[in-house]
Formats: structure tokens, sequence, C-alpha cells
């Protein structure tokens, strides 16, 4: 019966069977230390010449890195060993032996590791993102599960656009009519909370901005709460409670993922209620001193959107994530709700991490007004027909409503501490970057 290299401290003194892939191998004389991995940890085991078969001995001493074996033997603790357990072999299958895998102990490229990204995996440092990465979907899920939330989830394909239609991928849909692939659940989750009061829905997204840095992806995975009778202030508060909980569960089940990455457990530790909060004339007001301090290079001017830098400078000043809000409507979608006392700003929150990660999750007060909702789809040259469904949701039943989105590999390549967010999803897209 298969045991896992996790559960080794509940087997000690026992024999047990290990189905992995060889990590490394070294021997010394009469002694030969293969390491193994199974997807749940790495192991060190011990073969002694003398207490194995010579067939076993000279099938084990040609294995290559990432050659798949099964070994048997008892497991012994030791302090010394990685893990803090190491088995002592009686028994091996060779089930392949590998030769010349291409990713080695020696310093390799970011394009050759990308081009290599279905070996890269087995790394321990990627190993350990993509378990950071589990976590913290399995925590977005149990926190909105628990916060009385519905899944509803969205549609892929759609007819047109939510947020601007630069940033689009069209595909034929049966030849007749042009669809295109989703950049936000948002409009049909206005829909669903409509009817089930709070719903979120969670799934892949894409957007063809032609962006090439640290922090974009292709295609990506978001999460979108949505809340019936909810205001932009409730948004806030639901985004301060669900960050803390994501990264207070990361702290609690990555002990050893956030060693492996080196990642300084005390800023995550600082992702606590409440987080500061900054409206966008004082972040203007913020970013015109810096720049007369030398500290900002380009001055900024109110009424653009915050650029990486800009949110960087910003973010430098607090220790926990910083939230802007009342931007300028003119920089946030169509369907944001105006402030009733200054029309040119829409009641609309980003959500700044700190260390340079950006916005990681951007929403706000949607409007309840059909007349302005008709307005503005005029005014940003959308087709009506196409959003006839969405006004329907101004017709019957409109009530203030709020909500926020949340891109998984943003949250995770902070979590982890890491530069790229390619690093944050098992096979990422990017500009130019299809294969594998």
């Amino acid at each position: 019966m298969q045991t896992y290299i996790k559960d080794l401290s509940q087997h000690v003194g026992e024999e047990v069977t290990l189905k992995g892939w060889l990590y490394n191998l070294r021997s010394s004389g009469k002694l030969m230390f293969p390491q193994l991995r199974d997807g749940t940890g790495i192991v060190q085991g011990v073969v002694v010449k003398n207490s194995v078969s010579p067939e076993i001995w000279e099938a084990l001493k040609p294995l290559g890195q990432e050659s798949a074996l099964i070994v048997t033997g008892r497991v012994r603790a030791d302090s010394r060993a990685p893990g803090g357990f190491e088995v002592d072999v009686s028994d091996a299958q060779v089930v392949q032996n590998a030769h010349d895998f291409p990713i080695t102990l020696k310093e390799h490229g970011p394009e050759f590791l990308l081009d290599n990204r279905h070996l890269w995996l087995r790394s321990k440092k990627q190993h350990a993102i993509l378990k950071v990465r589990h976590t913290v979907v399995k925590a977005v899920r149990d926190f909105l599960d628990n916060d009385g939330f519905t899944l509803a989830d969205t549609p892929i394909f759609t007819p047109a656009a939510c947020e601007g239609t630069t940033t689009l991928f069209e595909v034929d849909y049966f030849g007749d009519e042009k669809a295109y692939l989703t950049q936000s659940g948002q409009l049909y989750n206005e829909a669903t909370a409509a009817a089930f009061g709070k719903v979120y829905c969670f799934g892949p997204t894409f957007r063809a901005e032609k962006s090439k840095t640290r922090r974009h992806l292709t295609e990506f995975w978001m999460v979108e709460p949505e809340m019936a009778y909810a205001t932009l202030d409730d948004a806030m508060n639901l985004a301060e409670r669900f960050l803390s909980y994501i990264a207070a569960r990361v702290l609690d089940e990555r002990v050893e993922e956030l060693k492996t990455l080196e990642r300084d457990r005390s800023k995550l530790e600082a992702i606590v209620p409440p987080f500061p909060r900054l409206h966008y004339d004082e972040a203007v007001k913020i970013l015109h001193e810096g720049f007369e301090r030398g500290e900002v290079e380009n001055k900024f001017e109110w009424g653009g959107d915050l650029g990486a830098p800009d949110e960087t400078y910003l973010s430098s000043k607090y220790d926990q994530p910083l939230m802007v809000h009342h931007y300028p409507a003119a920089v946030k979608a169509f369907y944001m709700k105006r402030d009733p006392e200054r029309d040119e700003i829409a009641l609309g929150v980003d959500v700044l991490a700190p260390e340079g990660y950006g916005e990681v999750i951007g929403g706000g007060e949607r409007t309840t007004s059909f007349e302005f909702l008709e307005q503005q789809i005029a005014a940003h040259g959308l087709p009506k027909e196409a959003f006839e469904w969405y006004l329907d949701l101004r017709r019957y039943g409109s009530v203030p409503h709020a909500g926020f989105g949340m891109g998984i590999e943003r949250c995770t390549a902070w979590m982890c501490g890491i530069e790229h967010i390619r690093e944050t999803i098992p096979f990422p897209r990017m500009l130019y970057r299809l294969r594998p």
C-alpha cells in the first residue's frame, strides 16, 4: 500500500512503500542516498549495499534525475535530514530510467525555463508557489461560502465588452456572430446578485492588452463577489476582511512553502484590519509632494489613472494594503455609480498591495439609474441591443449594489513575495507566449 511523504511522521519505525521520482542521487562507496519526491514532499533514502540485492544496487546506480521509481523501506526519524525523516531502503523498483533532464541545478534563463514550464513545475520553488496558490484559492472559496455568498459562475463567451473594446479577444461564434472572451463576470454578477443577494463568480478571465510587465497575464483567474443592497463602504469592508482571511490561511497552512520561498512572514502578518484608506484627491497630493522632493519621476495630473510607479510609491508609505477610493469617473467602468456630491467622481476603490505588487482588488458601487446607464452605454459607443438585458436590471427592482474583482495570480505573487506573476499559474499565457 502506498504511503505519501507528507505522512511519514505517522509511520516512524514502520515499513512503507513510496512512489515517486528521483529528485537527486549521491553515493559514497557502499552507501547510496536517493532523494525521492512524490508531489507531497521530498525524503532522503539510504541504501546500504549489503542490505539490498545486487540487482537493486546496480539498477539504482545509473538512474538520472526525474527517473520514476518505487521504493520500500523503514521510516527513521532524523533531525538532520530534510523533512526530519529518512527511509532505510530494502527494496526498489525502477519504473523508468530518465536521462538528461534539461533543468539542472545550474542557472537557467527565464525563456528557457518557460519553454520547459511542463518540467520546471517539478522544482522546489515552483512547487511551493503553486501550493500557496492552492491555499489562496481554497481560502477564497471558504471565506465567501461561509459568509453567505452563492457561487454563480458567469459566461466565458460574451456578446459585448464590459470594460472597453480594445482589450478583448474576439472569436467567431458559429460564423454568423462575433463573441468575445470574458474580461469580467461583473455584469452577469449583478443579475445573479438580484436573484440571490450575495454571489460570486470564479473562473478564467482574458485581457488582450499588449502589456509586457511582471504584473500582467493575458489569461488569469479572477474571483468577483457582488452584493445587493450594498455601498462602496460595504465593498471596502468586505475586501479588508477577505484579504486578511487569505493571508492568515497562507501563514497557517504554508509554513514550509514560505520557508522555501524565503518569504518574510512579517509582511503577511501585517495584513490585518483596518487597512488605511485614501481618497484619490489625497493620493494625488501625496504624489505631487513626492514629485517636488524628487521621489517621483513624473508629475501626476488629477484625472489620470494610477500607473504602476504611482501605486508603488503610494503603497510604500504603508505596511498594510492601501485602499484608494473615489477615482475620477473617466478612468472607471461605465457602470460605476457617481458621487452624488461630485459628478466627476466614481464610487470606486482599488486595493494596492505593499512591496510594489500594485492593485490586487478593484471594485466599487454600481449605478442604480436606468437613465444614467442608458446614457453611459451610448457615450461609450456600446451596442444598446447587447445590453438590453443589463438595462432590465434597472427596470425591475434596481437597488444599491457593490462588489469587486481579485486576480488570483497577483494575490499569489504577493503572498509568495516573488517578482513575476508568470510563476503563479501552472502554464502562463502572456504577450508572445502561448506554449507549452
